[in-house]
């Protein structure tokens, strides 16, 4: 249900007033011995903690990305590619901005750094823009999904039309939690009633039902008035709570059910009633104990009678919080489920919409970066969701070498401890490199 890491592999700053360089056209310079290349060189010494962190860095970038931030997603970042060897390749145009390639253990690192001016140059931007792995297949990464504790499942397959072609999957067909990817299935409805005419993406409504949120709508006061669009683009983007549930109470829980059962979810009743973030959130809680219970004992229609009789008291003001520490909570039976299929079912209907802005919404934030890893791609899209032991995300994206369409999703549940969000990014971009190909 959080917001989803949105980053190729790393994501960190470009910071200062000369980031831009960064994206510019490179060309190796001559100079053997700029600022770029002695810094660029330490790389290695870096992230084997032999060169130390407050010496490489400038000020600015340390207090965006402190020391111990820094030393997590390392650690992270060896555990999946192994540990870093060698600098390949240096270029840059003008001795302060470039791009390193970064050899490790199990592939190679792009990397985008930036050093500062004075006499001793220090780093003030270092993002990894894409990560090549050495010799990698889709049979490799099945092997690693596979062995991550808890369960786990994925789909990468060509949608041709309606039809669905595998390329690579395994539990295909397994219902896992998908946290906040459950919002496309809002998407899609919102979509369809704007081409029936019933809705128009300008239109104004007031923000009505609050959740814990997104930078997007936090704090903001309630009924503040935005268009349907911008609750679509929060939705989506940023994975905002509060968007999603105006959403859903403005264009009715029973008629996104429906469009979840019209789009082919396979076991559509593990979402009815159509949840919002706040009931989950709130039933979750240890303040609506004997509720829960009587809910995940309950059919679709004795769950329903239990959402709307305490529909008063199922709001923002009476979540405690706790789902949001300690361990997972209740993710086999209060979550919402989709298999890979399902979702690469919902991409099939989102697309057949025609709605050039709902696709829109799902491209804002692409889930990979704008380079590397979304190069090869015309168009791609993207929801992901997590809470705690629980991570989802999917990527529908077109080919630019064919034209071809294919839809990328991967869930990973584990209800006895938190998952490791940097690894499953790490395997679903491998997947996405793969399907590229």
């Amino acid at each position: 249900m959080t917001k989803m890491l949105l980053a190729a592999l790393w994501a960190t700053v470009l910071t200062g007033p000369t980031a831009a360089h960064a994206i510019q056209p490179p060309e190796t310079v001559a100079a053997a011995d700029t600022a770029f290349d002695r810094r660029a060189a330490q790389l290695v010494d870096l992230l084997t903690e032999h060169v130390a962190f407050a010496d490489y860095f400038d000020t600015t970038f340390q207090t965006a990305i402190p020391e111990a931030q820094f030393k997590a997603i390392t650690a992270g970042l060896v555990a999946q590619y192994g540990k870093p060897l060698s600098v390949e390749k240096v270029t840059t145009s003008n001795g302060r901005a470039g791009t390193v390639l970064l050899r490790f253990e199990k592939g190679v690192a792009t990397i985008a750094l930036e050093v500062g001016p004075g006499p001793d140059a220090r780093v003030t931007g270092l993002r990894i823009t894409n990560f090549a792995a050495a010799n990698d297949s889709f049979e490799k990464v099945a092997a690693e999904i596979a062995a991550l504790p808890g369960r786990a499942g994925f789909l990468v397959a060509e949608l041709d039309g309606d039809a669905i072609r595998p390329i690579a999957a395994a539990r295909a067909d397994t219902q896992f939690a998908i946290g906040s990817t459950f919002k496309l299935y809002i998407l899609d409805e919102l979509a369809a009633q704007v081409a029936a005419g019933k809705r128009q993406w300008s239109e104004v409504v007031p923000l009505s039902h609050q959740s814990f949120s997104s930078a997007g709508t936090a704090n903001w006061p309630k009924d503040t008035p935005v268009t349907v669009q911008s609750l679509a683009n929060w939705m989506i983007s940023v994975s905002d709570n509060s968007a999603t549930d105006t959403l859903i109470h403005l264009l009715g829980r029973e008629k996104i059910e429906a469009r979840m059962r019209a789009a082919g979810h396979s076991a559509a009743s593990r979402n009815i009633p159509f949840l919002t973030t706040v009931e989950a959130f709130a039933l979750k809680g240890d303040n609506f104990a004997p509720e829960r219970a009587a809910f995940i004992a309950g059919d679709d229609k004795a769950q329903r009678a239990l959402i709307d009789g305490n529909a008063d008291r199922l709001v923002l003001s009476n979540v405690d919080g706790v789902s949001f520490s300690g361990g997972p909570r209740f993710i086999d039976s209060l979550e919402w489920f989709a298999s890979p299929n399902d979702i690469a079912r919902v991409m099939i209907d989102l697309r057949a919409r025609g709605s050039d802005t709902a696709l829109g919404a799902m491209a804002i934030n692409n889930g990979v970066g704008g380079a590397g890893p979304a190069e090869p791609w015309s168009y791609l899209g993207y929801k992901g969701g997590s809470e705690l032991g629980v991570i989802s995300m999917s990527l529908l994206g077109e080919r630019k070498s064919d034209g071809k369409w294919f839809v990328v999703t991967a869930s990973w549940n584990n209800p006895d401890a938190a998952v490791a969000t940097d690894t499953m990014v790490g395997l679903v971009t491998r997947l996405l490199a793969l399907t590229a190909k």
